[in-house]
């Protein structure tokens, strides 16, 4: 059920790092996203996978991770995602693509929460260290990209509370994300 996924779909940042996914699996969740609504049907969205351990621990250095956590670097070795996936504009297609980057990323989201899988988005990027370190041509925007992984933290939604929407980590590592009541969003 659609409701279930969407609760289910957190944003995970630490991950079982040796449980690999496999490429039938990374292109079935691009293949959501191939299948998800474009603005004009446009499709003007490319990805490049990034799955071997050499790969992932290539592009590790080019994010920033959790940026309210200050103490935080990001996940520890053995803890990390065992895969990428890079949304890139093929700006010889289009010009704006921040609809369907949306739209693409909770796509293939949700398709990995349905597998048991978790992700997060990150758009903190060293865009130029990716682009040099996977060869990305220069006509593909780098927009977004998705890390993905067995999650193995415990990540719960909390009621805002004095207007404050920092998530934050407790003693025990469960990370806590504040959410605006429906009815402060309702208008």
């Amino acid at each position: 059920m659609i409701a279930e996924l969407i609760r289910e779909n957190r944003s995970y940042r630490r991950f079982e790092e040796s449980h690999r996914i496999s490429s039938d699996l990374l292109t079935k969740l691009i293949d959501l996203a191939r299948l998800s609504p474009s603005p004009r049907n446009q499709q003007a969205l490319k990805f490049k996978i990034i799955s071997t351990k050499s790969d992932c621990e290539k592009v590790f250095p080019s994010l920033a991770w959790a940026g309210y956590l200050k103490d935080c670097p990001g996940p520890k070795s053995g803890e990390r995602p065992s895969a990428y996936i890079v949304i890139l504009g093929d700006t010889r297609l289009g010009s704006t693509f921040t609809v369907d980057m949306g739209i693409c990323a909770q796509s293939i989201l949700l398709g990995a929460v349905e597998e048991d899988y978790g992700g997060c988005m990150i758009g903190s990027i060293k865009r130029e260290a990716l682009r040099r370190d996977f060869e990305i041509a220069d006509s593909l925007e780098i927009l977004l990209l998705i890390a993905l992984g067995k999650p193995i933290e415990k990540v719960v939604v909390d009621t805002v509370e004095d207007g404050n929407i920092k998530y934050w980590r407790d003693e025990d590592g469960v990370h806590h994300v504040p959410k605006r009541d429906v009815n402060e969003l309702t208008i």
